[in-house]
């Protein structure tokens, strides 16, 4: 017999709010306040879903073909992403990345990636990832 689980992994239910859907009703939420803030001119630029390159792409070397033309290298590893779920300017002009967590248990494996990603913010951009 066949049984769909519709539950996510940490439990988180997925959200629609203004015809968006977000990962989590604490995601929808934050989108509802930091888009009050930006209706009242506090911050300004905001946006959602911003990607970030932290390691490119690791190819093998491009070679020349038997007729002469380039051929490309092919892909070794693919880039390390990643995707601030909001980014926005402060009122100072700051800019502000944050990623909204349900779950920061430092056992989870997912939450340990996120700990990866957002020391290479820091050490790559120079930006420090507020955790909400």
């Amino acid at each position: 017999m066949y049984y769909r689980n519709n539950r996510s992994k940490y439990n988180a239910t997925k959200t629609v709010v203004d015809g968006i859907e977000f990962a989590s009703k604490k995601e929808a939420r934050r989108f509802q306040q930091l888009a009050a803030l930006e209706k009242a001119g506090v911050i300004s630029d905001l946006q959602m879903q911003v990607s970030y390159e932290l390691i490119p792409a690791i190819k093998e070397p491009d070679t020349i073909g038997a007729r002469g033309g380039v051929k490309k290298g092919k892909t070794i590893e693919r880039p390390c992403i990643y995707i601030a779920d909001f980014v926005y300017k402060d009122k100072d002009g700051k800019l502000v990345v944050e990623d909204v967590k349900g779950c920061r248990k430092s056992d989870m494996g997912a939450y340990r990636i996120f700990t990866i990603k957002r020391k290479l913010m820091l050490w790559r951009f120079n930006i420090s990832v507020k955790e909400i």
